[in-house]
């Protein structure tokens, strides 16, 4: 069993935060400003160019990466860690397309994160072969799924409402079909167990500054399956995914396994960052983690319904169907947010109507729970978001 009361206390807060929003960004844990400051000083200050061999900083994204994939339920050697999410989208579909080179049909829902459909739309014109992305309701998914399609491309948690798509029945069902499946983590690693050998996955990304802590701008992931990973064709042939870098080849000759699927430079200071959090990642049990999870969403929905009349649910009610996030819907949205949020309960807005919740029972407990209940109920019952300073749109929303 995991004891998130330990847990609790190796991440800085605030005081008197309550913070409800690590699936958009992870909060900081308290031991990564010295890991941080040992990889600037005692690595790259010491070091210099030699950290490249001597801190072993080549091998961190290899090596995080199966730190990583012990979460989401991969093999060992088949995750790697680098550059962006999007970056990694672009590198998985353009290697799953490459897999069933006769179908045109890419298919996606429209609770997929845009990037990930904006990522898509660029390929399909830049490859033009005909290519088309067929984008339909989450709950019809299923029905799309045929003998003309190529890629399945989705994000097992809406970012929206937290509706869980289910992996193992919709991969099964594509593969069925003669397609390949792209999964997106962004969240769902580090919100709940993910299995995706036990799914037979074919690719999956994911990045690592929500649920995972990593900090702002923290590197994304990739996985390839065991099936795949010597014949899949990497689009983005960066110097770090040829089979030998440093030799200097003016040829890219793709690299062996999963190194094949790297690109640029790693990010050796957000690598650092990283790695304090999955120090704490390595300690947790993702079924303890998924019912703690549950308990704390059950008792948020419980408690805002009970209090809230005037808010709609926007999550799944079942607990079973949706990720570790919870969703209210409310005409006025985003100045109900900032209230909160001046009242030191942070989440998010996602347009046109959402306020966007998310529980990781690392740092969130249910005394958290019960004061953004109170602090909710006093934002609604009291009209308190009908000021015009909280309907001044931010950038970030």
């Amino acid at each position: 069993m995991t004891d998130f009361a330990a847990t609790k206390e190796m991440f800085y807060l605030p005081k008197g935060m309550i913070y409800l929003d690590g699936n958009s960004l992870g909060p900081l844990p308290k031991a990564t400003a010295a890991r941080v400051e040992q990889a600037v000083t005692a690595e790259w200050g010491e070091k210099v160019i030699t950290g490249w061999n001597r801190a072993g900083w080549m091998a961190q994204p290899t090596e995080y990466g199966d730190r990583i994939g012990r979460l989401i339920g991969a093999e060992a050697g088949h995750v790697v860690l680098g550059d962006t999410l999007s970056i990694k989208v672009y590198q998985a579909l353009a290697a799953a397309i490459d897999l069933v080179p006769d179908r045109k049909v890419i298919l996606t829902d429209s609770g997929n994160f845009p990037s990930d459909i904006y990522m898509a739309e660029g390929l399909i014109k830049s490859l033009g072969r005909g290519l088309e992305l067929r984008v339909v309701a989450p709950e019809d998914v299923a029905d799309h799924i045929n003998d003309d399609l190529a890629v399945l491309m989705l994000t097992q948690v809406d970012y929206r409402t937290g509706r869980l798509h289910d992996m193992a029945a919709l991969t099964a069902k594509a593969h069925a079909a003669g397609a390949v499946t792209v999964w997106d983590l962004a969240h769902t690693a580090g919100a709940m167990a993910v299995d995706l050998q036990g799914c037979n996955a074919d690719f999956a990304v994911g990045c690592t500054y929500k649920y995972l802590n990593g900090g702002p701008g923290a590197p994304a992931f990739i996985y390839v399956a065991p099936r795949h990973i010597d014949t899949c064709q990497p689009a983005l042939s960066g110097w770090l995914g040829h089979q030998a870098p440093f030799a200097f080849d003016l040829d890219y000759r793709p690299g062996t396994g999963i190194e094949r699927m790297r690109v640029g430079t790693p990010s050796v200071l957000q690598m650092a960052a990283l790695d304090s959090a999955l120090n704490i990642w390595d300690a947790v049990d993702m079924q303890a983690l998924r019912d703690a999870s549950i308990m704390l969403t059950e008792r948020f929905i419980a408690g805002v319904e009970a209090a809230c009349p005037m808010l709609t649910l926007a999550s799944p009610r079942d607990p079973q169907a949706r990720g570790s996030q919870v969703s209210f819907a409310f005409e006025h949205g985003y100045a109900a947010m900032q209230a909160c949020i001046a009242r030191n309960l942070i989440g998010d807005f996602r347009a046109p109507n959402i306020m966007r919740f998310g529980f990781t029972p690392l740092f969130i407990d249910a005394g958290d729970v019960d004061h953004a209940v109170q602090i909710i109920a006093d934002v609604m019952t009291n009209k308190l978001w009908d000021d015009p300073v909280y309907k001044q749109v931010s950038r970030v929303t």
